[in-house]
């Protein structure tokens, strides 16, 4: 991933695209929601888009339509995600948890599973 961040749109398109596989841009815009389906026109836009981003590529051409497929994991969007949230932020993370507490959003349970990562990564250093 080039660098760029996905904006809302594309991400939608990329998990279509983890869930789908290889798809065609008419079998990506059909397997979103009718009720707020976007013009086929419109994610055609976004999958070039992302091709030239290089977080998606054509696998085939099957007659006209092209095939694509996610050039990017999940993990690698969440972590540009999330790098640029906390370059916003200062670097710090302290207001990013705090949020997360004060909204429910992060648990004991969450904390005492993250406490257990962090010993042992310590542990492998």
């Amino acid at each position: 991933m080039a660098n760029s961040t996905v904006t809302r749109a594309e991400f939608q398109l990329l998990q279509k695209l983890w869930e789908l596989g290889p798809a065609s841009v008419r079998e990506v815009q059909m397997s979103l929601p009718e009720n707020d389906r976007p013009a086929y026109t419109t994610v055609q836009t976004l999958i070039y888009r992302m091709e030239e981003k290089g977080v998606v590529r054509r696998v085939k051409k099957v007659g006209n339509a092209h095939i694509f497929e996610a050039a990017t994991t999940r993990k690698a969007v969440y972590r540009r995600y999330i790098s640029n949230l906390l370059e916003m932020l200062g670097g710090s993370t302290a207001p990013l948890m705090a949020h997360l507490i004060e909204t429910g959003k992060l648990t004991l349970a969450d904390i005492q599973l993250l406490e257990k990562e962090l010993a042992a990564r310590e542990k492998r250093k």
